[in-house]
């Protein structure tokens, strides 16, 4: 279904009544996948919960070798990020356009910021001989080094899994931003903003929930 002003095309895919109808739908299942990929994570700190109770003194060792400040200014960085594009998604209710597209880009510059930050992260850690895999000798001088490393398959897993999810989220506000300067539709605009905003928000609020279950270990 299309309907048509002298300015703006709304565009209703055919099994919808309405915008506001199609909107519900895709809102529901943007929560229907965040639930699955609330139930990926949970398992994962979930098990790492139970290990630390097993060896709360080698992983607390563990995690006083991470880079807690850096960690501490990616985490403002992500929050930030947060922040814009919220304002952009007020921005495309709004049918500002400029800013809409002007605060997703600025969301994307702090979203790679925070992964440029977290790949040097990686590189101090390798050369630091921290990484428990890529055939290198494991390198935790504190104690129990044994279960030290399975903090650290923990905490790669973890980080790894989040940085996946920036990504993705990252590459959908890309396709918005270059593919919003063609939509006539002001809905469409504002629906799409709309979901990644709640998936980006998910992906904040579990890397909180990183940073204070690793880095913050024992401090």
């Amino acid at each position: 279904m299309t309907s048509r002003s002298n300015r703006t095309t709304v565009i209703i895919a055919h099994q919808f009544e309405s915008a506001d109808q199609q909107f519900d739908a895709d809102l529901l299942g943007m929560w229907l996948f965040l639930v699955t990929e609330l139930l990926l994570f949970s398992g994962a700190f979930l098990a790492f919960s139970v290990y630390y109770h097993q060896y709360s003194e080698a992983f607390s060792a563990a995690a006083g070798e991470l880079h807690w400040l850096l960690a501490g200014f990616n985490t403002a960085l992500l929050l930030t990020s947060g922040l814009t594009v919220a304002l952009a998604e007020q921005a495309a209710v709004e049918n500002n356009r400029r800013a809409t597209h002007g605060l997703l880009a600025l969301t994307i510059a702090l979203g790679l910021a925070f992964l440029a930050l977290k790949g040097y992260e990686y590189h101090s850690e390798y050369r630091a001989g921290l990484i428990p895999f890529l055939d290198q000798p494991f390198a935790f001088d504190g104690p129990d080094p044994i279960h030290a490393m399975l903090f650290y398959n923990f905490y790669f897993t973890l980080t790894g899994l989040h940085a996946l999810h920036m990504i993705i989220g990252l590459s959908a506000m890309g396709v918005i931003l270059v593919l919003g300067y063609r939509w006539r539709d002001r809905h469409r605009v504002a629906r799409q903003v709309r979901l990644v905003g709640l998936y980006w928000a998910f992906v904040d609020i579990v890397w909180v929930l990183v940073y204070t279950s690793l880095y913050l270990l024992g401090r």
